[in-house]
């Protein structure tokens, strides 16, 4: 006798049919999905792969440059501000301001040696400020090697036959010296300064929204970059370079 079809009945059978007839997919919970990164869409810019962190060196540097301790950062990003103020909004000269450091140590010096005589005290001794030498010897090699490397890297744009990487660096030298122009050597020091200081932990904090901007950006370019090769470089003639090896 066949069974009698009820209401509840009717109702599960249909649903039972709709769901055999809908592809099953991999369940996902909404928690899983939202730790998926944005990044997974595009490249991380300049094709790293480490934590900016890591990529600054890590250690003391990258802790004052990422602000890990808050009050060091703010106090060398101070002392930077306070030199440039100094030599750039009150017109301080560097040798009058080191002969007013050098005054301002003898006179401080001078009081401590003599203050325990006017206590009846025995005379203080006054702790020498000595600087290493091999401090000056390693100042030196680190500026001499990047020189070095700088003048290097030059020489192969120049030498390499490479005219996009040309154009790029000449462009680039071109707007540095348009800059230095605008203000002093010492100026662009702290607008570089304050950029290592500001720069790197604001790229921690948006790095998705960065590496999609830069990457958007970069695809615009090479496509303008593309269009102008195919009308204008193209038809350049290239001639053969050969790089010398300099020792």
């Amino acid at each position: 006798m066949p069974e009698k079809i009820t209401a509840e009945n009717f109702i599960n059978n249909l649903v039972e049919t709709i769901a055999d007839s809908v592809p099953k997919k991999k369940s996902v919970s909404f928690f899983e999905e939202e730790k998926k990164p944005v990044t997974s869409h595009f490249n991380r810019l300049f094709g790293r792969q480490k934590p900016i962190y890591n990529l600054l060196g890590g250690g003391k540097s990258a802790d004052v440059l990422l602000w890990r301790n808050k009050k060091i950062s703010a106090g060398v990003l101070t002392g930077a501000t306070a030199i440039w103020v100094l030599f750039e909004c009150l017109n301080y000269n560097f040798l009058s301001l080191v002969c007013y450091a050098v005054v301002l140590g003898m006179l401080a010096q001078f009081v401590w040696t003599n203050a325990s005589s006017l206590i009846n005290r025995a005379p203080a001794q006054v702790p020498r400020l000595v600087l290493p030498k091999d401090i000056f010897v390693s100042i030196g090699k680190s500026i001499g090697g990047e020189v070095n490397r700088d003048l290097k890297f030059l020489q192969d744009v120049s030498c390499g036959g490479n005219l996009k990487q040309f154009v790029l660096v000449v462009a680039s030298l071109l707007v540095a010296a348009i800059i230095g122009s605008w203000c002093n050597f010492l100026t662009v020091i702290y607008i570089g300064f304050v950029a290592a200081h500001t720069l790197p932990v604001l790229y921690e904090r948006y790095d998705d929204e960065v590496d999609d901007f830069v990457h958007r950006s970069l695809d615009q370019l090479q496509h303008n970059y593309r269009k102008l090769d195919a009308g204008f470089l193209s038809k350049i003639p290239k001639g053969n370079f050969k790089a010398k090896k300099y020792e």
